[in-house]
C-alpha cells in the first residue's frame, strides 16, 4: 500500500491558491487512478483505489497547513500505515515553478505543513515532492504570496509541476524512492 499526501487548505477561498499546489495534485492523481477522494476520516478527505495490484490512497488533510500533522499521524496510528509508503506534495518557494524536487528527509525548511508532520511523526525522514512556486519579489509578504492565485502566465508551469509530480508518484508505485528521485531530479 502506498499513501499519498498532498498539502493544501480547505475550503474554496484557498482552492486555487499557491499553497494548494498539494490538492491540486492529489485531485489529478484522483482523475488519472479513477480514484474518489470523498471519505472524511482522520481529519482527513480519504480515497482508496488500485493501481495496477497496488493498494493506494490519496489523502486531503482538512486540518488547514499548520496543522497538517495532526490529519496524517491520526491516519497513521489508526490504519497502522507505515512510513515507508508515505509520500507527501506539497509548495516550495525554493523550487522554481515549472519543476519538482523529491527528497527523503530535511528539515521543514520553513515550510508550516512540514514542521508540523515532522514535530507529529517523530522523524525527519520521510519522503517529499517538493512541487515549486517560485519565491515572490523582493518586498512581498510571503503569506499574501502563497495565498495569492497563480497568475496567467503561470498557467502552462503549474500543469507541468502537477503533471511530473503525478508521474513521478506513479513511478514510485513500481520503484523504489531512490529510483524515482533519480528519474525525476535529473
Amino acid at each position: 500500500m502506498k499513501w499519498i499526501v498532498g498539502l493544501g487548505n480547505p475550503g474554496t477561498e484557498y482552492a486555487a491558491t499557491r499553497h494548494n499546489i498539494g490538492f491540486m495534485a492529489i485531485d489529478s492523481l484522483a482523475d488519472r487512478f479513477g480514484i474518489q477522494v470523498r471519505e472524511s476520516k482522520c481529519k482527513a478527505l480519504i480515497g482508496e483505489g488500485r493501481v495496477g495490484t497496488e493498494k493506494v490512497v490519496l489523502i486531503k488533510p482538512m486540518t488547514y497547513m499548520n496543522l497538517s500533522g495532526e490529519a496524517v499521524r491520526a491516519y497513521m496510528d489508526y490504519y497502522k500505515a507505515d512510513i515507508e509508503d508515505f509520500i507527501v506534495l506539497y509548495d516550495d518557494m525554493d523550487t522554481e515553478l515549472g519543476k519538482i524536487r523529491l527528497r527523503y528527509q530535511g528539515s521543514a525548511g520553513g515550510h508550516n505543513g512540514i514542521k508540523s508532520l515532522i514535530q507529529h511523526l517523530g522523524t525527519q525522514s520521510f519522503n517529499r515532492v517538493r512541487m515549486g512556486i517560485s519565491r515572490p519579489e523582493p518586498g512581498r509578504s510571503i503569506v499574501d504570496y502563497v495565498l495569492s492565485t497563480f497568475p496567467k502566465a503561470g498557467m502552462e508551469d503549474l500543469k507541468q509541476t502537477v503533471e511530473r509530480t503525478c508521474d513521478a508518484v506513479e513511478f514510485s508505485l513500481k520503484h523504489s524512492f531512490e529510483q524515482t528521485m533519480a528519474k525525476f531530479n535529473g
